[in-house]
């Protein structure tokens, strides 16, 4: 009888290892990486390290972070996601300058940085940060005042329910070089008067930026559009929450506005008729989670029966191909409401 042959995972080429262990997580590499020497080597490799993902962690201190800075994370790193203690009974400090600064050292490559509920106020400023980095994101964080003085090399910043965010912050950005992109969620110190003050021409204007995104923001957030001239260079604006339509009211004055993004909000037809028709330059139109809300009087009666989730508004969509034929629209999980009242 033929000796039976055994096929166990060290037959298995190093590449095919890697990729098998790239759908682990942190935590469960970590643990691979104490079964013997060779996946302790292959567990080591930076392309399993290239984004990593302690969001979901619950247990990371400052302790697992230098552990995890000083064996695994390196010069593969490209994108880093982390959980602070801002709303842990165990509190404490976080991210420490040392460790940033080791961090900078040994991932020169890090591009992406996404901070949830930490606390950056025993941080002196964005240049703490990783001089490497392109994207920011802070969700549910808490930033000192003078955090954003000094200017990164920053594209895009994303700042989603930070409640320290204040004008004197977002008036700080307008002397960012690299800033391109911009998004605001759930800003309740940013006013009107702080809004106005980065529209261009002007002193500490955000002139450089291209994308701008406003999410549930207050109603004079949103009038703050259309202040002055304008925004000149503004390329891509995207709008979300309950009062959206002030904000079309302003789109007249972006001559520039190429892409058009407006989500979890409630609108008319006729509104987005009326704010639409004089962007020339518009190519991309979208409408995420919208409700079109007719009047039963108006409602267009051949549209019931044809609507359908990825086009809940017919009728638009023929107007506004017709107004902008070079301009691509796209419905995503909109609806439609007739309003009998």
């Amino acid at each position: 009888m033929a000796a039976e042959r055994f096929c166990t995972l060290d037959y298995f080429p190093e590449n095919i290892l890697i990729d098998i262990l790239s759908y682990l997580n942190v935590r469960e590499l970590v643990r691979s990486s104490r079964v013997c020497r060779r996946w302790k080597q292959l567990v080591k490799d930076q392309r399993l390290w290239r984004a990593v993902d302690l969001s979901t962690w619950k247990r990371v201190t400052s302790r697992v972070l230098w552990i995890l800075l000083r064996q695994y994370l390196g010069h593969g790193l490209r994108h880093l996601r982390l959980r602070g203690l801002l709303l842990s009974a165990r509190g404490g400090a976080f991210l420490s300058e040392p460790w940033l600064r080791a961090l900078s050292s040994r991932s020169p490559r890090l591009r992406r940085l996404c901070l949830l509920h930490t606390d950056l106020r025993g941080l002196p400023s964005v240049r703490t940060l990783p001089l490497s980095l392109q994207v920011l994101e802070l969700h549910f964080c808490e930033v000192p005042a003078g955090f954003f003085t000094d200017d990164p090399s920053i594209e895009t910043l994303v700042l989603d329910n930070v409640p320290s965010f204040s004008d004197q912050h977002l008036r700080s950005l307008g002397a960012w070089l690299s800033l391109r992109q911009l998004e605001l969620r759930d800003l309740i110190r940013v006013t009107v008067a702080g809004l106005k003050s980065c529209v261009p021409p002007g002193p500490q204007t955000l002139a450089r930026l291209t994308h701008l995104e406003l999410e549930t923001c207050s109603r004079t957030q949103m009038v703050a559009l259309g202040l002055g001239e304008g925004w000149p260079g503004l390329e891509r604006l995207s709008l979300g929450g309950k009062e959206v339509s002030p904000g079309l009211l302003s789109l007249s004055r972006l001559p520039d506005l190429r892409s058009l993004r407006l989500r979890t909000c409630r609108l008319t037809q006729m509104m987005v008729l009326r704010s639409c028709r004089c962007l020339s330059q518009l190519r991309v139109l979208e409408f995420v989670e919208v409700e079109f809300v007719e009047d039963e009087a108006r409602a267009d009666e051949a549209d019931r029966p044809r609507a359908r989730a990825d086009d809940p508004a017919p009728s638009l969509r023929r107007a506004l191909r017709s107004m902008l034929p070079a301009c691509v629209t796209s419905f995503t999980r909109c609806t439609h409401t007739v309003n009998k009242d």
